[in-house]
């Protein structure tokens, strides 16, 4: 079944939300600012990825629509380059491109994207999905505001992790999973599980996504803390 279109009132408080897009194609980005502003939102644009990396600066952007094939620096390396400057590092960064290989996925998560949207986009099914953003952005039910054990504190309130008292910045994806994770030590996940709860319905991703993630999140803050249950999925480590 398609996805409906969001109403206005499912995006009531899109207008404090910024979107950046970035493509070369000057009628792809046309056709999503016209769009998104019909919904509220406020934009920029940028044509290359260099220019993108410029304007963000200013913009500070929430959310990133960044197209892969660009001139200059193309999307993976610019969205390798947004994640490392620290006013950026909370952005949803969704990829758009017409490459729906499972490596240009991997690649685009590897970079730190958090989301990942195949062209010809279908601004119906865009908006919908950045209405689901929004609204688990706006969920006040976050669970416990903190969370230690095994000496590693994850604070949701202030979406940050410490490792010993020392802090470790995590994307919103990577920071989710493990929140989630570590909110039922000893419980084991499916990746299917992970995907739907971390994700969402809203959003298709391949399987191999939660791979990716927790192999990044191991890389930032152990290996020790998410455990790997063969053949089913993971759990988060207590002991």
């Amino acid at each position: 079944m398609a996805a409906s279109a969001p109403t206005r009132s499912a995006l009531a408080k899109s207008a404090t939300y910024k979107i950046l897009v970035v493509d070369d194609d000057p009628d792809i980005v046309e056709l999503l600012e016209f769009n998104l502003k019909k919904e509220g939102y406020v934009t920029a644009s940028a044509g290359d990825g260099r220019r993108a990396l410029a304007v963000a600066q200013d913009f500070t952007p929430d959310i990133i629509l960044l197209d892969v094939m660009m001139p200059h620096l193309d999307g993976i390396a610019t969205c390798r380059l947004l994640r490392e400057q620290p006013r950026l590092k909370d952005a949803y960064i969704m990829i758009l491109t017409a490459r729906s290989e499972e490596f240009s996925e991997v690649a685009a998560f590897d970079a730190g994207a958090d989301d990942f949207i195949a062209k010809p986009i279908k601004p119906r099914a865009l908006l919908s999905r950045l209405a689901a953003v929004v609204r688990r952005d706006q969920d006040p039910h976050a669970g416990v505001e903190a969370i230690d054990i095994n000496g590693l504190r994850i604070d949701r309130t202030a979406f940050a992790v410490y490792q010993e008292g020392k802090k470790i910045t995590l994307p919103k994806k990577e920071f989710e999973l493990l929140a989630f994770l570590a909110a039922a030590p000893h419980k084991v996940f499916s990746r299917d599980e992970l995907l739907q709860n971390i994700w969402g319905n809203d959003v298709f991703v391949l399987a191999r996504t939660v791979d990716v993630h927790v192999r990044k999140v191991r890389e930032k803050v152990g290996d020790h803390h998410i455990q790997t249950i063969k053949g089913v999925g993971y759990k988060f480590n207590a002991d």
